[in-house]
């Protein structure tokens, strides 16, 4: 017999055999072959031929329906999934699985006023759905229409506290939500060694949300070393993408008690499973300059965000590093958290004694640990209040201590 006939007929029996033996389980054991398949083995095409024998054998399997649904997204064969969950909808308009996996297609098809109205008729047969309500929260953001946005997510974790992906999306949203913004700060630093006055710093802020994103206007009036100064400081954060966003900072300042220039850009991306992480650098100029590096990846759990940070300082001598570990605990909205930090080193983000960073003393050892607290006010005010302490190696195997009082209002409008 001819080779090929005899693969061809070997293949024709395979077959045969293995449609025969789909044809004796019933369509609940082929879905969950088709599950196995999908998950298990990541062979979409496998679980989507398995699904279609499982819904000839029960053709208003809704769940199968969707899954088959689902199967098309994941391998880009958008309007076969459309076909699948609107034949779903239209047979069962309260099915809400189907309604969800319709409206992320969309959404993640960039076509959110359509997938906004699929996930409002299907809010309409389920007001409480956790998952509706967040997908529409993100829809809302990504069509700017942040104030509708604020209050559905802050509803969506009075119902559900513990919802990281509401949590993480919630600050996001709170920061796009209040087109203005002023704020006021007071920071004190006292040192029992180190030095005889303690230092002061005044901030005043005025932050715009534009169509790029949020841009903050600072000026800061600083006391240190019975010396005053004044610092200009614009702060940038433009929104690049649904996953990445950046920060762009710069700031200027004539009086020696602050850094003549100073700079930093950092890129955030958004991840799965709740993650969030950037990479960036900050320039200081104090008469010569300081470059440094840093990086930080976070995690929402439950009512909990964590948070490691690094700072790298690389100089001809030896690279000084830094780190600190935030960890907050959120009691109400995304404003509403008890935050506790640990550190080791000096941070340039902090301009309330980041001039220590134009002096040797930085490349010494130093440990500090911070608490603060962060409460909103009838929604349109806020609150922070913060106390530290540092000890401090400000000269070798001479240590002190730092003390810090901080203590911020903020109006949106």
């Amino acid at each position: 017999m001819n080779l090929k006939y005899l693969l061809t007929a070997v293949l024709f029996v395979f077959c045969f055999q293995n449609i025969v033996l789909a044809q004796e389980k019933s369509s609940d054991e082929l879905f969950i072959e088709a599950r196995k398949a999908a998950f298990d083995q990541k062979n979409y095409s496998k679980a989507i031929a398995i699904s279609k024998l499982a819904l000839i054998k029960s053709p208003n399997y809704a769940d199968i329906q969707v899954f088959l649904g689902r199967l098309y997204t994941w391998s880009d064969q958008n309007d076969s999934a459309r076909t699948v969950f609107m034949d779903v909808l239209t047979k069962s308009p309260d099915h809400e699985d189907a309604t969800l996996a319709y409206g992320s297609l969309e959404y993640w098809n960039d076509n959110s006023l359509k997938s906004l109205d699929i996930v409002n008729a299907g809010l309409a047969y389920h007001p409480q759905s956790k998952n509706l309500l967040l997908l529409k929260a993100k829809l809302l953001n990504n069509l700017k229409r942040w104030q509708e946005a604020d209050v559905l997510v802050e509803s969506l974790l009075k119902l559900d506290p513990k919802n990281t992906n509401a949590r993480s999306l919630a600050g996001r949203i709170r920061d796009n939500s209040a087109r203005n913004k002023i704020g006021i700060s007071y920071d004190l630093s006292y040192f029992d060694q180190q030095f005889d006055d303690p230092w002061h710093l005044v901030s005043l802020d005025y932050s715009r949300q534009t169509g790029l994103g949020s841009v903050v206007g600072k000026i800061n009036y600083g006391n240190r070393f019975k010396s005053n100064g004044i610092q200009f400081d614009l702060d940038a954060y433009p929104s690049l993408s649904k996953i990445f966003y950046a920060y762009v900072s710069g700031g200027y300042s004539n009086f020696s008690i602050f850094p003549k220039y100073r700079a930093g850009f950092s890129l955030y991306a958004n991840l799965p499973l709740s993650f969030e992480a950037d990479v960036g650098f900050r320039y200081l100029n104090f008469g010569s300059n300081t470059w440094i590096y840093t990086g930080s990846i976070g995690k929402y759990y439950k009512s909990y965000w964590f948070n490691l940070r690094t700072y790298i300082t690389p100089s001809n001598s030896r690279v000084s590093t830094s780190y600190s570990f935030t960890g907050r605990y959120y009691f109400g909205g995304a404003d509403d958290y008890l935050s506790l930090k640990l550190g080791t080193g000096l941070s340039p983000d902090e301009s309330s004694n980041n001039l220590l960073i134009g002096t040797s003393s930085y490349k010494l050892t130093s440990n500090n640990v911070s608490l603060s607290l962060r409460k909103t006010l009838n929604a349109f005010n806020l609150i922070n209040v913060s106390i530290g302490l540092e000890n401090q190696e400000y000269r070798l195997n001479t240590r002190g201590n730092q003390f810090d009082l901080g203590l911020a209002y903020t109006i949106r409008f």
